[in-house]
């Protein structure tokens, strides 16, 4: 297992304007500001924006993902569009044995239809495909989440089937559709 002394950020360059940062704490108070600002839109299609109550809470987060990422377990980016937080994007779960990683992201409400997403997407799954380490990556997205259902079929993810039930949000169980798509080493 790598030293933690050792750990450093990751960065992968998308253009100009918007790259990804691996998680650590100067990014705790930036997102925090976004959460609060977008936690009526976020609470439509997660269930952990409504825990959080403050900075304290976001810090837990980033701590915790902070350990899972450099161990590869997990990988969590901020969006930084103009070096600013405006999203997050991340390997909620990754199965090193099946090279294979589950992916969660959400964007600021004010950005949204900008392509954003589908750029960080992009360049995420091309750099963990290039090194070798993921080569399924799966989306899982609520049947009435319109606009990360389109997300997976822009970004050529095949729909593999629908789990029925298989998720809690806002006090209901919803139809959750699961998409992959496998992008071999080049």
């Amino acid at each position: 297992m790598q030293n933690p002394a050792d750990w450093h950020d990751d960065i992968i360059i998308i253009n100009d304007t918007l790259k990804l940062h691996s998680v650590n704490d100067p990014f705790i108070e930036p997102l925090y500001q976004l959460v609060e600002r977008n936690k009526d839109y976020l609470q439509q299609a997660m269930d952990w924006p409504k825990s959080v109550n403050s900075s304290n809470d976001i810090r837990r987060t980033v701590q915790g993902n902070y350990q899972l990422h450099h161990r590869g377990y997990a990988k969590m980016f901020m969006i930084l569009r103009h070096d600013a937080v405006c999203g997050v994007i991340s390997f909620n779960q990754i199965e090193p044995t099946n090279k294979a990683a589950y992916i969660g992201y959400w964007l600021d409400e004010d950005l949204q239809g900008q392509g954003i997403i589908s750029q960080a997407l992009q360049a995420m799954m091309q750099y963990y495909a290039s090194e070798g380490s993921v080569r399924r990556f799966v989306i899982k997205c609520i049947v009435t989440n319109h606009s990360s259902n389109q997300v997976a079929l822009r970004n050529g993810f095949t729909l593999e089937g629908c789990l029925k039930q298989a998720e809690y949000l806002n006090g209901a169980f919803h139809d959750q559709n699961i998409y992959a798509r496998i992008i071999d080493k080049p």
